[in-house]
């Protein structure tokens, strides 16, 4: 469990300097400027010291008085938000939160605004011939990983080698990669429709399909049986709201989803951040409620303009920072329901899929420039191309069937074709080692038309 921060009265000691140190250069020091860059919680701070607050007399330990600082700091620009079951209702379930956007997040939010949206033209970044390819990659990436990080264990090679030949999952792990993937179809089919509570129990049947029992299945929980525990230690780290609120918290979280009033206005990635943040605090589903929070993410930065997320692998960036995931909930709710932490990990990760895309894309046309010389051939493709490079570029090397299907993850029988076919053209040979396996070098047709 994260350890609760120091909690202070105000007494006189305090008061007298407190006011002053606020305003003082104490409270821009680089320490003070690395704990709010990075949105960092007490059990972070505690290790940190900065030699400004020692001379600050106070009946307190310099780092308490630097997170009484960054905690004053942080209210006197915090937003409050109310989630609700019935205005009306004296006796209603309420949910409070609260976030602010200081100036190293907004900074953040106008780099991904920039990139994102209407100040990146996808042809800077994609062209035409390279949108479907790429989707279909960042679909199948996004499919596996937020399976995985609900547990599902299989290979990407084997996930998406099932995907591409749309073959049967054979196993749970596989019927989980499948869910999420027609999850996100869906919600690229229907980026600019409002949500409904309709739509988040059609969300979560496409999600859990053949994976939960059937009673379970596109309908909210039953009971308060479900509770979040640590993997590891078995305690239980979250207490998800009574199962009777639910009607009532959905109604507000669908209403929150589909409203955006100018006097009232939240930027949409923090929004898209709260509502993933509040679909794993409400935990409205006995099971998949992860994988449901992520697809809102998804959903509601797609309705919003943010054209890129559909070529982003964001849950592969969860998946290796998972430990990070999982603190940024319990972070909020043990700071008084504090959801900028939780906005803070998503920008980083939305920032990390961004640059992690970038590098994709210039490898890729790396490779394209590489390779241009044997695409230029009538009838071969980029896997073929590949092979003829790797073949000129170690002129003894040589190629195996099974070499070709590791390699590209493809089928025995595509690897089988590709090589036929340029065995065929004369740029490769034959050449075999018993009676079943054979070894394929440099054709006759090879350097003659190359080199």
């Amino acid at each position: 469990m994260i350890e609760k921060a120091p909690e202070f009265e105000y007494g006189k000691k305090i008061n007298r300097n407190f006011i002053s140190l606020i305003s003082s250069n104490a409270a821009s020091s680089k320490t003070i400027k690395k704990i709010e860059r990075e949105y960092l919680y007490w059990d972070k701070i505690k290790y940190l010291s900065d030699d400004k607050f020692d001379y600050v007399k106070t009946n307190i330990a310099s780092n308490e008085l630097m997170w009484l600082v960054i905690q004053t700091r942080r209210e006197m620009i915090s937003k409050n938000q109310y989630l609700f079951s019935d205005l009306l209702d004296i006796d209603c379930f309420t949910i409070e939160y609260n976030f602010n956007v200081n100036d190293f997040l907004q900074q953040k939010l106008h780099y991904l605004d920039f990139n994102f949206g209407a100040g990146l033209q996808k042809e800077q970044l994609l062209s035409d011939l390279e949108k479907q390819q790429y989707l279909k990659n960042a679909l199948m990436e996004e499919a596996v990983f937020s399976s995985m990080i609900e547990g599902a264990t299989t290979t990407r090679v084997k996930a998406k080698e099932m995907l591409r030949k749309n073959r049967k999952p054979k196993t749970h792990s596989e019927q989980m990669i499948l869910n999420n993937f027609k999850t996100i179809q869906f919600i690229s089919e229907h980026k600019e429709d409002e949500i409904s509570i309709e739509k988040l129990f059609e969300l979560h049947r496409l999600v859990t399909e053949n994976t939960l029992e059937e009673e379970s299945v596109g309908v909210f929980r039953k009971s308060n049986d479900v509770n979040v525990v640590n993997e590891i230690t078995g305690e239980i780290v979250h207490t998800p709201p009574n199962f009777e609120e639910l009607n009532g918290l959905m109604e507000s979280f669908v209403s929150f989803f589909n409203n955006n009033p100018k006097e009232d206005f939240i930027h949409p990635i923090v929004k898209a951040s709260i509502l993933h943040f509040l679909i794993g605090y409400i935990h409205p589903f006995v099971d998949g409620n992860g994988r449901t929070a992520r697809a809102i993410f998804y959903w509601y930065l797609l309705k919003n303009g943010y054209w890129l997320t559909e070529y982003l692998s964001i849950s592969r960036v969860i998946m290796k920072t998972k430990t990070q995931y999982e603190k940024a909930y319990l972070y909020t709710e043990i700071d008084d329901m504090d959801v900028t932490y939780f906005i803070h990990y998503q920008v980083k990760v939305l920032m990390t899929a961004f640059e992690d895309l970038k590098k994709y894309v210039a490898k890729k046309k790396k490779e394209e420039n590489k390779l241009s010389k044997f695409l230029q051939f009538e009838g071969i493709n980029e896997r073929q191309a590949e092979i003829l490079y790797r073949m000129e570029k170690k002129g003894n090397k040589f190629f195996t069937i099974k070499e070709v299907e590791n390699i590209f993850s493809v089928t025995n029988q595509t690897a089988r074709t590709d090589i036929e076919m340029l065995v065929e053209k004369g740029f490769l040979k034959k050449v075999p080692i018993n009676k079943k396996s054979f070894n394929y070098w440099k054709g006759e047709k090879f350097d003659t038309t190359f080199l």
